[in-house]
């Protein structure tokens, strides 16, 4: 991924919603949990963590679907219904899932979450797996070693 090529724009499958993307990703993660699975209808999602300020819808409006209260919003296309992020307000952050992008090829997962619930057969690049999600100290560490990598 080319953070030198900020900003990035991408949108939902039948393109009535853009976003753009105008700050690095903080990391790169596959969930692998139960409603991962459901709502992405494959073996896990992927996902871009990315500051809240880092990401704009630039035309249309999503709508919640999904998880509905605290402390997650899905937003989808409310027209094709496409998954696209995830909004995690008290923690700051968004989860873009990275083939909303226009170019979205070179996004690998850096870490893998929920892995006691994974499919047998699925497997990742990630550098690092979780049976869980990590313990909430753990993420400045983890994310610093993505920064690093990307650098």
């Amino acid at each position: 991924m080319d953070t030198e090529k900020l900003p990035w724009d991408g949108g939902c499958r039948c393109g009535r919603v853009r976003i753009r993307v105008t700050k690095p990703p903080m990391m790169t993660m596959a969930c692998h949990c139960r409603g991962c699975q459901t709502m992405s209808a494959s073996a896990f999602s992927l996902s871009i963590a990315l500051p809240i300020d880092g990401l704009e819808v630039t035309k249309g409006d999503t709508v919640i679907g999904g998880l509905h209260g605290e402390p997650a919003h899905h937003h989808f296309c409310d027209w094709c219904k496409t998954w696209m992020f995830t909004r995690i307000e008290q923690f700051g952050f968004v989860n873009l899932r990275p083939t909303m992008l226009d170019e979205y090829q070179d996004f690998t997962p850096f870490i893998e979450t929920q892995t006691a619930e994974k499919l047998p057969w699925a497997t990742t690049p990630a550098k690092h797996s979780f049976e869980r999600f990590p313990a909430m100290e753990e993420y400045a560490g983890l994310m610093q070693e993505f920064q690093a990598r990307q650098a």
